[in-house]
């Protein structure tokens, strides 16, 4: 079942860790494939110094200040896209870093494998023919970690215990 844009629009503290279990669905070469996802990272707002939001509105945060439901997409180091899932309430800029499905971890390759790019940035993961999210009822054990690769945000942030993990 094909999550509601009622599940995107909470707090990313609440929908990160109910994220993991989770399928993305993903179409390529009009095959249907899905992937479990198995680690997330939160980024909070702009009070949180490791969200890109903490800089402010610009054109590529503008879409972390949608309601919930939309897909994130920016480049890092000139070569790797990120997934990010917007959630919480409209003016709220939250996202989830998707960083691992079964199978693959690490972000960039998660994004190579599912052949995400820029085209991404702003899709709705609720009426999308070619990206969505289901749930097949697995509630699955998780813990936490600090982030990781944020160390510019500093130590109050980096610390934060915003990374799940799928056990």
């Amino acid at each position: 079942m094909k999550l509601s844009y009622q599940f995107y629009q909470r707090d990313v503290l609440e929908v990160a860790p109910e994220l993991l279990g989770k399928k993305i669905v993903i179409l390529k070469n009009n095959q249907q494939f899905f992937y479990r996802i198995t680690e997330v990272e939160a980024y909070r707002g702009e009070e949180d110094l490791a969200c890109h939001a903490s800089k402010g509105r610009t054109p590529r945060t503008e879409i972390m200040y949608h309601e919930g439901g939309y897909i994130y997409v920016y480049l890092i180091y000139g070569m790797y896209w990120m997934l990010n899932i917007v959630t919480g309430k409209t003016d709220e800029p939250q996202a989830v870093l998707i960083r691992g499905v079964e199978g693959t971890s690490g972000p960039g390759r998660l994004t190579k494998l599912l052949e995400i790019d820029t085209t991404f940035y702003g899709e709705s993961l609720i009426k999308s023919n070619r990206i969505w999210l289901e749930d097949d009822n697995c509630t699955p054990e998780y813990y936490t970690t600090p982030r990781i690769g944020i160390e510019y945000a500093g130590r109050n942030w980096k610390e934060k215990p915003w990374r799940y993990i799928l056990k």
